[in-house]
């Protein structure tokens, strides 16, 4: 009965030279982008015969790793002008000049998006139809509703705490958050219940999602007022909020529900490419040009020990004819905690990204202004994202806890549907003008459509693409709850 009034009462919508080898080569786009086959960006792989290695073929010069591009609607583009390097492509290349030779391309990624001065993520708004791209919460409001639901059935599985730990990693604008307290504020035993906790390096987000979930500050009178989160309270449902840079510094001791919704897929990735000698790291160099670029390790380098590691997971005809392998080494690490976390003390996690069912070849990408760039075209300007590879989140997570079961993939179309999003939006449609009705028509194609929307009748250029089968969702949870929703 709570389900169904959840998802049936209308609301109001908020408004609409070292050795290597040298190689060149190349959280969801807003349309015009098309469908899943623009996730696979890339050019030819080159050996250069100016850089042989010992031991390597004479023919190397000429043999090159065919990537299908035909998926692309927008080429990637370079920045051609003279311009005087930005402050983080000098730290870039401060950092390979001091090391004395290049970094990979994880770490490349990671001070890319992160850097504290001038990360991509660190000072501004990067979301949104005026930002580099759109996610899923930012769509529709419904489907930070459906996340509520999915958590509000894991607290009843749980056998309805009155104090839970409710986190999300990396919130962008606090957008799902604030839905997700909206939707559920009539439940006053489950709201009443959640301390929530948002995870996320960015002082200009922080700020942000302070505004979207209407947060005022209240001063604590109390004789033990140690807790930072009791000062601050969302007014959307009355919950404390606080605010940590990393999953590790979120107060423990409390059942925990955590979700992360495209955070896994902007966690730095290593990339590696089979050649004679066998599997070599790939990393980011200088050239004498000063520009950067790809070069493969000459020797095994530690992060071998993960690609060993994923290797050992799949299926020998999995990787049998693969030449390039993605593998994100905090991705497996972050599961972990998150494992050790449910495991302790109740709870679950949802993870909902794009990704695979399967090894991640090569998908690391960039986007900037909704279109795709080269990956290292003016560093920090654009959003550097991969694939995420959810039998490793499945795997690490079942490895470090035996007390912990792991449900899915399935797809977000799937995920959506079967939490009620269908009545949702009937409800909705019966309250609400001729523009909104559209605008929830579209929304809800986004969400769980696949391809372009069959409806519309507007600019081509501007046509729907769902997100339903390109983005997968998981559960991982403490066994004794049972099987979550919707995952029977």
């Amino acid at each position: 009965m709570m389900l169904r009034k959840l998802l049936l009462t209308p609301t109001s919508r908020r408004a609409l030279s070292n050795g290597f080898f040298f190689s060149s080569r190349n959280p969801t786009p807003s349309p015009p982008l098309p469908p899943a086959p623009w996730r696979s960006l890339g050019s030819p792989l080159f050996f250069s015969t100016s850089e042989q290695a010992e031991g390597e073929p004479s023919n190397s010069a000429s043999s090159t790793i065919s990537i299908d591009r035909s998926g692309l609607y927008n080429p990637p583009e370079h920045s051609h002008e003279q311009s005087s390097d930005s402050e983080l492509v000098k730290h870039l290349k401060g950092i390979i000049k001091f090391r004395g030779g290049p970094i990979s391309v994880a770490e490349y990624m990671e001070e890319v998006l992160t850097n504290p001065k001038a990360g991509f993520y660190i000072n501004r708004d990067v979301f949104g139809a005026q930002g580099d791209f759109i996610t899923s919460p930012e769509v529709s409001q419904m489907f930070g509703e459906m996340v509520g639901v999915w958590a509000m059935c894991l607290w009843e599985q749980m056998g309805q705490p009155k104090d839970v730990n409710l986190v999300e990693l990396g919130p962008g604008r606090g957008t799902l958050m604030a839905d997700l307290l909206h939707g559920a504020s009539k439940f006053k035993n489950f709201t009443e219940s959640l301390h929530v906790h948002m995870v996320e390096c960015s002082p200009a987000l922080q700020q942000l999602q302070r505004k979207t979930l209407k947060c005022i500050d209240k001063a604590d009178t109390s004789e033990n007022a140690e807790n930072a989160e009791s000062s601050v309270i969302s007014t959307l449902a009355g919950n404390p909020v606080s605010w940590h840079a990393s999953l590790e510094q979120v107060p423990s001791g409390l059942p925990t529900i955590i979700i992360a919704h495209e955070f896994y897929d902007a966690l730095p990735v290593h990339q590696f490419q089979k050649a004679s000698r066998g599997w070599c790291e790939k990393m980011v160099d200088v050239q004498e040009d000063s520009s950067f670029r790809f070069v493969l390790s000459p020797q095994p380098t530690p992060s071998n020990l993960y690609l060993l590691k994923r290797f050992k997971w799949a299926a020998p005809e999995e990787i049998a004819n693969l030449e390039q392998v993605e593998v994100c080494p905090k991705g497996m690490d972050l599961t972990q905690k998150i494992s050790k976390i449910i495991s302790a003390y109740g709870g679950g996690a949802l993870i909902i990204d794009y990704g695979l069912n399967g090894v991640v070849s090569e998908s690391l990408q960039a986007i900037r202004k909704h279109k795709f760039v080269d990956i290292l075209d003016d560093p920090g300007s654009a959003d550097l994202s991969a694939y995420v590879d959810f039998p490793a989140i499945k795997y690490s997570a079942e490895e470090v806890s035996e007390d912990v079961s792991v449900y899915g993939p399935m797809t977000q179309s799937q995920f959506l549907s079967a939490l009620g999003i269908n009545f949702r939006v009937e409800a909705l449609l019966q309250n609400c003008t001729d523009e909104q009705a559209e605008s929830l028509r579209t929304g809800y194609w986004r969400l769980v459509g696949d391809g372009e929307a069959p409806f519309w009748e507007g600019p081509d250029d501007q046509v729907p693409i769902g997100m339903g089968t390109r983005y997968l969702a998981m559960a991982i949870v403490n066994k004794k709850q049972g099987v979550p929703v919707p995952f029977q």
